[in-house]
């Protein structure tokens, strides 16, 4: 027996590892067509071909990691299929290999590829994004988010802060600051407007360039009293804060793109000063569950062994499974927009494609491989 799992643990290895190259390197030219139009362009000069080949290598482990359980699905389905067409499958049950060794075999090859994945999308990814994204800041000028930048909250004592950085700089900087102070009865106490600030490494922010109003309302029971504005142009000024310079740049990227525990630390931010952390949480348990997809998709696979191939045929079961990857990669982004949108659990709208493919493929695992 233990030869046997070598033999399928080894071309199931290289099956996967050829899908793999094979999805990568198109990824890989479709980024680089898009990156392209950065080139030599009017405002990012500096931004040249090299680079914009070291941004796309960078990106290919949040590709690896994306595509990892639909290459393991796509290539063992592909040698689960040629080991039936040649009749070796058949040899291995002859030689006291029945469905449940099967499922160990391929279920302890799915262990690995679930490690593989996690350590690829917490640990490499995140790092080589963020690269990525220095390496774009370094020669495009700031990174942003849509027209308004990162938005955080904060509470001190009986106030409460709404911050506002439109962008970052390459050199860890902040461009266009704006500061809202409300005090314990929701009315706005101030308003500060920095041109650029530094995250200093007392907690406090370094301002500078700073427009400040404060507002002193005369009826202390009344919300509706009148306000005296007094105006403070400074140079600089230092603002205590626990908002550190992790948190603005996950406000600024796409949380896919965030550790697990970075991603943990950031929702407790969000929900300690009243903010909604439901995109955030969704993408937390899609951390979670994600790796785990790759034992669901060795499951699904098993069966194409137990099937009977004429010559040729097995070309339209590798392209049904491509189908069922590519299904579920995009049930997976369906059911988290749905889930953003419709404020449902983040963990069972995290867990539900993987949940429905177990489904199918212990449905299909019990029809084929043991009723029959």
């Amino acid at each position: 027996m233990k030869t046997i799992r070598r033999l399928i643990h080894r071309e199931a290895l290289s099956a996967v590892t050829f899908v793999t190259v094979g999805f990568l390197a198109l990824f890989f030219f479709f980024d680089l067509v898009d990156e392209l139009r950065w080139v030599g362009r009017a405002g990012a000069e500096g931004y040249q071909l090299s680079h914009a080949l070291l941004f796309v290598v960078l990106s290919i482990p949040s590709h690896l990691y994306e595509l990892l359980p639909i290459t393991v699905l796509i290539g063992t389905i592909f040698v689960m299929a040629r080991l039936a067409q040649s009749s070796e499958f058949t040899i291995m049950r002859t030689s006291g290999m029945g469905p449940w060794r099967a499922l160990r075999t391929l279920v302890t090859l799915g262990g690995v590829f679930v490690l593989l994945t996690f350590a690829v999308g917490d640990y490499l990814a995140p790092l080589t994004d963020r690269t990525a994204q220095l390496i774009k800041v370094r020669y495009l000028g700031k990174l942003t988010t849509g027209a308004t930048g990162a938005w955080l909250k904060e509470r001190q004592d009986n106030h409460s802060f709404a911050v506002n950085v439109r962008a970052l700089t390459p050199n860890g900087g902040m461009l266009d600051v704006r500061i809202f102070e409300f005090d314990d009865k929701g009315r706005l106490a101030s308003q500060t407007r920095a041109a650029s600030g530094q995250f200093g490494s007392d907690g406090a922010w370094a301002l500078t360039n700073v427009q400040r109003s404060r507002f002193e309302h005369r009826n202390a029971t009344d919300d509706k009293g009148e306000a005296r504005v007094e105006h403070l142009d400074t140079p600089s000024l230092q603002w205590p804060t626990r908002i550190s310079a992790d948190m603005v740049a996950a406000s600024l990227l796409k949380p896919d793109r965030m550790a697990t525990l970075d991603l943990f630390q950031f929702i407790r931010h969000l929900n300690a000063n009243g903010q909604s952390a439901q995109k955030y949480e969704i993408e937390f348990w899609r951390k979670v569950f994600y790796p785990l997809s790759c034992l669901v998709m060795v499951v699904l696979a098993l069966p194409f062994a137990y099937l009977h191939f004429r010559s040729g045929g097995i070309a339209g079961y590798v392209f049904g499974g491509v189908m069922a990857g590519i299904s579920f990669f995009l049930l997976n982004n369906v059911f988290g927009y749905a889930g953003n949108l419709q404020n449902w659990s983040p963990m069972l709208t995290a867990a539900a494609p993987g949940l429905i493919y177990s489904v199918l493929s212990l449905a299909a695992f019990g029809w084929l491989v043991l009723r029959r």
